[in-house]
C-alpha cells in the first residue's frame, strides 16, 4: 500500500468539495498553477498557508498533512504482536547472558543458573509461538 502525498490528499479534498484549481487559488491568494504544482507534489505552499487550507476543507492540520483521520485510528496488531515477540527474545537473550557473566565470575549459584536459563527458555518458547504472521 502505498504512502498517499501531499498533493493526492490536496486534489482529492478539492474535488470532494467540486471545486476547481482556479477557485482554490483564488481563495488562497495564489495562481492556479501553483495549485497545480502543490496537486503534482512539484511543490508544497508555504506553512503559513497550510491553516487557511484547511479552513477550506474543514479538516484539522494534521488532518490535512497526515490522511484522514479514520485512516490513523486503525490499530495494528500485527506491531503490538512483534513487539511482544521482541521482548520475549531481549528477555531470552538477557537471561542468557546473565548467566555467562555470573558463570565467567564464578558468583553463578546452580540453581539461579538453571532458574535463569529456564525462563530464558520459556521466554524463546513463547515468542515462538506468539511470531506475528506475515
Amino acid at each position: 500500500m502505498e504512502r498517499e502525498t501531499f498533493g493526492k490528499r490536496l486534489a482529492d479534498l478539492r474535488k470532494e468539495k467540486g471545486m476547481t484549481q482556479l477557485e482554490l487559488a483564488e481563495k488562497m491568494g495564489v495562481t492556479d498553477k501553483a495549485v497545480s504544482k502543490w496537486e503534482r507534489n512539484l511543490s508544497l505552499p508555504d506553512a503559513g498557508s497550510l491553516p487557511r487550507l484547511a479552513e477550506i476543507f474543514q479538516v484539522s492540520v494534521d488532518e490535512l498533512m497526515q490522511g484522514k483521520a479514520e485512516a490513523k485510528e486503525k490499530p495494528n496488531h500485527n506491531t503490538a504482536a512483534q513487539i511482544v515477540n521482541l521482548a520475549l527474545k531481549g528477555v531470552a537473550l538477557a537471561m542468557g547472558v546473565a548467566v555467562a557473566v555470573l558463570s565467567a565470575l564464578h558468583e553463578a549459584e546452580t540453581g539461579a543458573a538453571v532458574s535463569m536459563l529456564g525462563i530464558g527458555l520459556a521466554c524463546l518458547a513463547a515468542a515462538q509461538l506468539s511470531k506475528p504472521e506475515r
